[in-house]
């Protein structure tokens, strides 16, 4: 649901500032994640301003002068930079529902964007080849289907159509649903996880646990959700732990940095000398499969591109754009 199509919420009054905030985002569903990082970035601001005057006292200039710092000084990309502008304008417009009259025109940030690293198909063989475990599993995925580090880490059992060979991706990068597809080679392996994460639920359950994290409204509609099979993640924690906004004790999924950790380890056992990490296996996997004739707008569906020219960037890094030319030097030194 986009901003303007959000219902008008009140937070408390009585809360701090800061616990309004949260009260505000968990009303409209954002992420944890993002809860997390509009807080940071709030109280950033907050702080930049000596850490006593209340936003509201402050506006749009002060706005302006705090991210023309971001740029100019800190140095930030300018994806940081926006995504400071969005939590500060969400606390003024949600929280503190004041409307932002003057236009916004901080110093922009400058750092160019780069193109991305990609690994040859022989590359991304030796990677995975060293990998093992629930890591590796989680790598191929991101190779075979494109997905981002968090689509695959909170990949539920529901998700994966094996039927039509399909996964479900819920609520990617901007809140976006899309679908993508299931490798072949993975079936076996998929088939296996879940089973194991079915006799690891159905443990929970007789321990009197075998809850995990759904979006509150689905809770309140479908109160037996959250223990259901297929709302189970697929790769789920070794151990329960607290859910930071229901207090209870369930399973979580896996921490990103297990995956994180393994990929940059493998990457140097396979002594691949470029700077890996779990996005390179995304990127491997768009450049990939333009390479092999897929058309850029259906690639575009299978990486949630919101506009085609994100998607454009991988025909920049093709191997078969540049396979076939020669260097002026080495037909220079043929000449010699």
């Amino acid at each position: 649901m986009s901003d303007e199509k959000k219902p008008k919420f009140h937070p408390n009054p009585n809360l701090k500032l800061m616990d309004q905030v949260r009260e505000v985002l968990r009303y409209h569903h954002y992420a944890y994640r993002t809860e997390q990082t509009y807080c940071q970035w709030i109280l950033r601001y907050i702080h930049y301003f000596g850490g006593k005057t209340h936003p509201k006292l402050l506006g749009a200039k002060n706005i302006e002068a705090f991210l023309s710092h971001l740029a100019t000084e800190g140095q930030v990309a300018s994806s940081t930079q926006r995504q400071a502008l969005n939590a500060i304008v969400f606390l003024y417009k949600y929280v503190l529902d004041i409307c932002l009259e003057d236009d916004i025109t901080p110093a922009r940030s400058k750092r160019a964007a780069s193109p991305p690293t990609v690994m040859t198909q022989a590359e991304v063989q030796r990677l995975i080849t060293v990998m093992e475990g629930k890591p590796a599993l989680m790598a191929k995925l991101l190779y075979g289907s494109g997905l981002r580090l968090m689509e695959c880490i909170r990949l539920r059992v529901q998700d994966i159509d094996f039927g039509q060979n399909l996964i479900f991706v819920r609520g990617g990068k901007g809140g976006k649903d899309r679908t993508t597809l299931l490798p072949q080679n993975l079936r076996g392996e998929l088939l296996r996880q879940i089973e194991a994460v079915k006799l690891l639920h159905h443990k929970d359950l007789e321990e009197g646990f075998g809850e995990v994290y759904i979006p509150e409204a689905l809770a309140r509609k479908y109160p037996k959700a959250s223990r259901a099979t297929g709302w189970q993640w697929v790769f789920p924690a070794k151990l329960l732990s607290i859910d930071p906004r229901s207090g209870k004790e369930m399973r979580h999924h896996v921490q990103e940095s297990i995956l994180q950790k393994a990929v940059k380890r493998a990457a140097q056992e396979a002594h691949i000398d470029k700077r890996v990490g779990c996005h390179t296996l995304r990127h491997s996997f768009a450049t990939h499969m333009l390479e092999n004739g897929v058309n850029i707008r259906v690639l575009q569906e299978l990486l949630g591109h919101a506009d085609v020219k994100t998607t454009e960037i991988y025909t920049h890094v093709m191997a078969r754009d540049i396979r076939n030319l020669r260097s002026p030097l080495d037909l220079f030194l043929k000449k010699e």
